[in-house]
């Protein structure tokens, strides 16, 4: 069978239903959970060349299924991929599908692995942030997110997390509220690490947030 054969076979129309009002996207879905496609992408990685799983991956993502787009997703997301720079262009080519969380989160965790081993890709990033494409804006911060992880960041982390702190900055104006989540989230996840430079945004910028935003983005700090 064919990787979206493969696919298929796992439908149940009945939760396919259930998907389908859950996101709200008009597409087909099929149903099938994401620890059945894990176990699907899992091994067409073991088998396929890495060429051969980028142009799967991009076949995967043009047929619009909900499942098929999380596979692809999947295809590509791992730490070491060399060369990398095809599964990078393609999974650029894919923001400007964006229309929900779900699969905009399953792609940027691939761009993730990818930034993070050539952060100087973060300058297409940034061109996101202002970008009239809302689930682009929000793509930068959620790609961007292991720099809020480090417990010992490198001087080179530590400039990175500036910039994007400045991007946080220049969202906390827009009230969309899937931005607004986002800068919370970038906020509050690095406040686990570097409580200090939390509290110095919030400080300048706190009142820009809503307040459902500024309350999260603080909620593991210290004494609050």
């Amino acid at each position: 069978m064919t990787p979206l054969a493969e696919l298929e076979a796992l439908a149940d129309p009945a939760k396919a239903a259930e998907m389908a009002a859950y996101h709200k996207v008009d597409r087909p879905y099929l149903g099938v959970p994401v620890p059945q496609i894990a176990e699907l992408t899992d091994r067409w990685r073991a088998e396929l060349s890495l060429d051969d799983r980028v142009a799967l991956a991009a076949d995967l993502w043009r047929t619009n299924v909900h499942e098929a787009r999380v596979a692809a997703a999947r295809l590509l997301t791992q730490a070491r991929i060399r060369p990398d720079a095809a599964a990078w262009a393609l999974i650029v080519s894919w923001v400007p599908d964006f229309d929900g969380w779900a699969l905009a989160d399953h792609a940027s965790i691939a761009g993730q692995k990818r930034l993070v081993a050539d952060p100087s890709r973060l300058d297409t990033v940034e061109t996101w942030v202002k970008s009239p494409h809302m689930w682009a804006r929000r793509a930068a911060l959620v790609m961007t997110l292991p720099w809020t992880k480090q417990n010992f960041p490198k001087e080179q982390d530590l400039a990175i997390r500036a910039r994007v702190l400045g991007w946080c900055a220049t969202l906390a104006a827009d009230h969309d509220w899937f931005i607004q989540k986002a800068v919370a989230w970038w906020l509050r996840d690095l406040s686990r690490h570097d409580a200090k430079a939390v509290r110095g945004f919030l400080a300048a910028h706190g009142e820009t947030l809503k307040p459902f935003a500024r309350k999260e983005a603080a909620r593991h700090l210290p004494g609050t």
